[in-house]
Formats: structure tokens, sequence, C-alpha cells
């Protein structure tokens, strides 16, 4: 019976080491922390860690996808492994170099110009690419309230920021008039505004002057035919 139960007990321990070496490698996780927890804010830097979990090589590059809302042109490298470069990708970046002593996590800090408003959840998908060629995807996107998938994206949890100021719009400074309005009112073009006045009929006064200079005529032509008969008329003194 003694040895039946220390059968049992090694059995169960070796089953627990086994269980734990199994465990292991899905413990590695590559998980990143935001020092700016609201969303839509700017200027945020994200620290990364890179779990190694490979006891054969180690991390030579991260390759990071960013979420919607964050372009590439608005991130910048902070501080890297000794030797790595930054490169912007299509969809994100990539910190990359010289293979890491086996067993070393890989550690880098980038600055996001600004968050995204309105999001609340951002994760990034993850390659972690290993001297040897080994590739760990952390990409699979961890949903809220659900249970953490196998192969977890890094999340960043962010705290709703505030609501966006609303659009206002200007008044017009002069309202449009009603049809009811505007045919009430008649236009009235520039040419018709001035109306040319009749000129003034001269008829009375020019039939004044033909009878003035006709009675002049008539005096002056009675006059020298009197003189004149007058002229010819015999001196009764002679």
């Amino acid at each position: 019976m003694v040895r039946t139960g220390i059968r049992l007990s090694a059995v169960a321990v070796l089953a627990g080491v086994g269980v734990l070496a199994l465990a292991g490698p899905a413990a590695a996780h590559v998980e990143v922390e935001a020092d700016k927890d609201t969303a839509g804010a700017t200027d945020v830097t994200l620290s990364f860690s890179g779990e190694a979990e490979s006891t054969s090589a180690g991390i030579k590059s991260e390759r990071v996808v960013l979420p919607d809302g964050i372009a590439p042109a608005d991130v910048t490298l902070v501080k890297a492994p000794s030797g790595w470069k930054f490169d912007t990708t299509a969809d994100g970046f990539t910190v990359s170099g010289k293979a890491l002593k086996t067993g070393a996590d890989a550690e880098w800090q980038v600055r996001i110009a600004k968050l995204p408003d309105g999001e609340t959840r951002l994760s990034f998908k993850t390659l972690e690419t290993y001297g040897d060629g080994e590739v760990s995807r952390w990409i699979e996107v961890q949903r809220e309230g659900a249970d953490e998938p196998d192969n977890p994206a890094p999340l960043v949890t962010l705290k709703p920021g505030p609501e966006p100021s609303p659009t206002t719009v200007a008044p017009t400074s002069v309202a449009p008039s009603s049809p009811a309005a505007t045919s009430a009112v008649p236009t009235v073009s520039a040419s018709a505004a001035v109306v040319a006045e009749p000129a003034a009929d001269d008829t009375g006064g020019k039939a004044v002057w033909i009878w003035v200079i006709g009675g002049a005529v008539l005096l002056a032509a009675g006059g020298a035919f009197f003189a004149l008969t007058r002229r010819n008329r015999p001196d009764p003194t002679s």
C-alpha cells in the first residue's frame, strides 16, 4: 500500500510538471501600456513588452499592426533594444535588429500623436520573430466580456474622452422672402423708374405771335399806302 501511494504521488508530480511545461509557452504574451488612459488623448507613449518563449533563439523583430484611427505616420520611436531600428509599414511599424539573448524579453516604446476619439479598446496585433525564424502571432482580438483567446493581441483599455463640441451654424443675415411677400411687391426696373414728362404745348403762343406779326405788317402797309396817295394828291395852294 505504501509503495502504491508513493507511485501515485510520483505520477501526480510528473503530471503537474508536464502541465506547467505545456502551459509555459502559452503564458508568454506581448503586452502594452499607455501613459494616458483617455480616448482622444494626444502625445501618448505606448510601452510594449514581448516575453521570450523560445529556448533556442532570441527575439529579433516585433511587427505591430496599428488599430483603426492611428496612422503609421503618427507614430515615432522613443526607445528600443540597443542596435534596433524603427520602420513604418503600410499598416503599422516594425522594430528590429540583432537577435537578443535567448530568454531575454524585447521592450520598446513609441509615441502616438493622438489616440482615436470614441474608442475605449485598442488592439495592437503583433508578430514576434526569433533568430531561428520562428514566429509567434499575437493577433487575436480580445473581446470585452469574453475569455482571453490563446494568442491575444496586446490591448489598451481607455476611458471615454469628452464629447466633441457641437458645430454651430451662424444664421444668415437676410431671411429669404416668402412667395406671398414676393408676389405682393411689384418689381420696378431702373428704366421704368424714370418717366419722361410730356413736352409743353406751345400752340397757343405761336398763334398769338402770328397775329401780332400779321397786324404789324398790315399797319406798315396801310401807312405806306396813305403816304403814297398823299404825295400824289395835287396841292390846292398851287
